[in-house]
This record gives C-alpha cells, structure tokens and sequence, in this order.
C-alpha cells in the first residue's frame, strides 16, 4: 500500500522538472522582440506639459540609391494603443506642418532624412492627425556602401527650426531597421576610359624617329680632297728634316740616274788623275 504514494509522488516531481525550463524560455524570447513601434515623449514649446505617445511607423527603402543624387525613403505612421497626440492649448499658427525624421547611421557624414507632411487648420484638444499618403524622406548620400536607417524625431511647426511640438524617440535601440544599400556614382566607370584616351600612340612615332639612322650620311666621306693627288703634273715638296707630305716615288728625278752621274764623273776625275800623272812621269 505504501508503494502506490511513493509512485505517484515520483511522476509528480518529474512532471515539474520537465515542465520548468518551458517556463524559463519564455522571457528569453520577448528580451529579444524587435518592434516597429515608436515610444515618442513629445514637448510643446512654452508650456511644461508632456505627452506620451505612440506611433507604428513603416519605412521603405529605395531600390536607386546613388553617390550624389538625392534619394527618398518613404515613411507612414499611425497610431497605436488609442495614444495620440493633440493639439496643446495654446493652439498650432497657421502654416503648421509635420516633420518626419529618419536616423541613418554606417555612411559618415550621412545621418538623417527629412520628410514634410501637411496638417489641417485643428483646434487646442484635437487629435493631431497623422498624414494619411506616405511621407518621403528625402536626403543626398556623398557615400557608397550600406547604411542602416530607423525611425528617427517628428516635429510639428512651420519650419525645421521654427518647431512648436517636439517629438523625441525613447526606445530607439528596440526599433525594426532596414538596410539601405547605396551605389557607386555612374560617372567612376569612365575612369576606365581613361586608358584609351592616355597619348600612348605616340611613342610609336618615336619608334619611327629611330629611322634616323639615316644619319649615316657617309656622303661626307666622298668629300675626302684625296682624288687631286692622283694628278700627274702635281709635284709636293719635302721640307727639310720633314717627312713627305705626300709625293711618292712617282715624284721629282730617279735616285739611279744620280749615282749614274756620279760614277761617271768619279770615273772622269779618276781618269784626269791617272793622266796628269802618266805626263809627270814622261817629263821627268
């Protein structure tokens, strides 16, 4: 008898084992909740009073984003949980318009775009009305590369700096964010032409300046004043203890013919020589 109490005490407590981490991971999953609804604080200008409000606020981004060019993202609100804003006592001047932000933040120095919604004419107490067509954001990305962009401040006044209501986001780091991928500007591919148009041909006319072995006007050697000296009728002097300038065996008398003269008035002398002595003798 005792065994049955024991038993059913054992399937109780595992029961509880097994139904308590179900438990736990419940909260886990709401810590992680990424919500599209804005928690706004809103101030009016000249007046201490506060109001919380609430907007669910869908951003749509463009498909075109280009460096350079202006860009629009598309922004619509709407309230949420019965929280909206009013008109404060002082009332809204005429001209009052709303404007809607939108924080960028991965392309320095790009960090907003800012949309203009129009508002009707309304009366201290009024539920300020939310602009029902969808608002463009308009900004110009100097930057290539991609950007994440959330929901930013609205404002409502007649100018961005003449603001009567100001707007402030208070759980920005829970807010939904969408990637905005922005393109290189279309001019940077004309770099590659740049190429075709470098002067590179013209070191090809250099190639045909080398043609100026032409330069080898060896005409100048056809000038050479050797071809006079072939003359016959020419005789060139040697100076004294010089060397010929260029006369050759062809020039002035024969050497032969000297010493033939000389041996011929060797003889003769030697012939006198040998007569005046013979007549000496025959005298004596």
């Amino acid at each position: 008898m005792r065994i049955r109490p024991m038993l059913s005490a054992v399937v109780v407590g595992g029961l509880v084992l097994l139904c308590s981490p179900a438990r736990a991971a419940v909260p886990e999953v709401r810590r992680d909740t990424v919500t599209d609804i804005v928690d706004y604080e809103c101030t009016t200008s000249g007046a201490a009073e506060k109001q919380e409000v609430k907007v669910k606020i869908e951003l749509t981004m463009p498909t075109d984003a280009t460096v350079d060019r202006q860009m629009s993202i598309g922004w619509h609100g709407t309230y949420a949980d019965g929280s909206e804003l009013r008109v404060p006592a002082t009332g809204l001047p005429s001209g009052t318009k709303l404007y809607a932000y939108a924080a960028i933040s991965g392309l320095p120095p790009l960090s907003s775009a800012t949309g203009v919604g129009e508002l009707a004419t309304l009366s201290p107490g009024q539920i300020l009305p939310l602009p029902a067509t969808t608002v463009s954001l308009k900004t110009t990305p100097n930057t290539a590369g991609t950007a994440t962009v959330r929901p930013g401040a609205i404002n409502i006044g007649t100018s961005p700096s003449e603001r009567v209501i100001e707007c402030e986001v208070q759980n920005a780091g829970a807010l939904k964010t969408y990637p905005l991928t922005v393109a290189p500007a279309g001019g940077q591919p004309s770099h590659s032409a740049t190429p075709t148009s470098s002067p590179e041909p013209t070191p090809s006319a250099t190639t045909s300046a080398s043609s100026l072995p032409t330069h080898t006007v060896t005409v100048t050697v056809t000038k050479s004043p050797e071809k006079p000296r072939e003359k016959d009728n020419e005789v060139f002097k040697t100076p004294r203890g010089g060397a010929a300038t260029g006369g050759g065996g062809e020039t002035g008398p024969d050497g032969r013919v000297i010493v033939l003269i000389g041996s011929l008035v060797t003889l003769a002398a030697a012939t006198g020589l040998l007569l005046r002595r013979r007549r000496g003798f025959s005298k004596g």
